[in-house]
């Protein structure tokens, strides 16, 4: 990153905040907020439209956290997109994070896991060995992934769902909070409870 950079955060909302508090914590300037609500000022930054940024020297996060709309959003603008990563996180060195992902304050992601592109890795969540959390994928806060998951794309991990070794989970699914999820999940399935089981299927996109 050059030092002459801008910084921009597109999306004023409350995950916004929590990516602004990453960036400020590794000592990274941020420019603003992108937003094309009403408002021109959040936790002092100013908030602009995107005809602010510029495509060649900015850079971008998103900051929403509807899976859906990171997904739409890093289709139809042609942004440079960073990564985030709190300096409280642990990562291995063997460890790969896509651009526009961020993992935030105290989590933990072992060796020869591989997280994908404008992914969310929320707080004190634990991702082990091996796994592969595919694009526009949320893994929300003390969530534990042991090691070989699967998290296929665009799917919601509930705060301190327990998938155990092995389990693969298809794109565009929920699982819900606090679930144990001991099979795989189809494609767009919500499941629920301990053990998990699916109570219906998510509209495909």
């Amino acid at each position: 990153m050059k030092t002459n950079d801008k910084i921009w955060i597109y999306g004023a909302s409350g995950h916004g905040k929590v990516i602004l508090d990453c960036l400020m914590a590794a000592d990274i300037k941020v420019s603003g907020f992108i937003d094309d609500k009403s408002k021109t000022i959040i936790v002092g930054y100013p908030v602009t439209n995107d005809s602010s940024i510029d495509p060649i020297k900015d850079q971008v996060i998103i900051g929403i956290g509807n899976n859906k709309t990171r997904k739409r959003l890093s289709e139809i603008n042609n942004f440079h997109y960073l990564k985030v990563i709190h300096p409280s996180a642990l990562l291995s060195n063997y460890a790969e994070i896509g651009e526009g992902s961020v993992v935030f304050h105290h989590c933990v992601i072992q060796t020869g896991t591989t997280i994908g592109k404008h992914c969310i890795i929320n707080t004190s969540a634990s991702i082990d060995h091996d796994c592969i959390v595919e694009d526009f994928a949320h893994v929300s806060p003390k969530v534990t992934l042991c090691g070989n998951v699967k998290v296929g794309e665009g799917t919601h991990v509930g705060a301190g769902a327990v998938i155990i070794p092995g389990i693969k989970i298809g794109k565009w699914a929920t699982i819900g909070a606090g679930a144990v999820i001991i099979e795989d999940v189809p494609d767009y399935a919500v499941v629920v409870g301990n053990p998990g089981r699916i109570i219906k299927l998510n509209d495909p996109l």
